[in-house]
């Protein structure tokens, strides 16, 4: 196995921020609906739900990313492309404090993923038997 370049390894370390973050919001607002007086209790336990199940995956992702394993390339790239318009929305929202790291995060964790070093390791040519 190529060892892994330190562009995967910071990819993989956003990756694993970003999904840490999702799991804490979705624990927040599960815990805001149990003990709070959600507006709509059904849409709450929606966004729970996502946001929980979000987060585990962006943290498979990160792992996968971390053993720079093939497959972890394209849902990296799209849970960055995700983030992209929710931190514009937000920043368009006046919400500066977690739309900017958002932002900045998102692009970082593109390039790094998306890098000559880290796509020398992830997209490797499989080599036929006995060669």
């Amino acid at each position: 196995m190529t060892a892994r370049p330190v562009t995967l390894t910071a990819g993989a370390a956003i990756e694993a921020l970003e999904g840490l973050a999702a799991l804490g919001f979705g624990l927040f607002v599960s815990w805001e609906t149990v003990v709070g007086k959600p507006v709509d209790a059904v849409s709450a336990i929606g966004v729970t739900v996502l946001a929980l199940l979000g987060g585990g995956g962006m943290i498979l992702v990160a792992r996968g990313l971390w053993r720079a394993q093939r497959w972890s390339r394209s849902p990296a790239v799209l849970t960055q492309l995700f983030a992209v318009p929710v931190a514009i929305s937000m920043i368009q929202g006046r919400q500066y404090t977690l739309g900017v790291p958002l932002a900045v995060f998102a692009a970082a964790a593109l390039v790094l993923v998306l890098s000559k070093p880290s796509n020398d390791v992830l997209v490797r040519e499989e080599q036929p038997d006995g060669q």
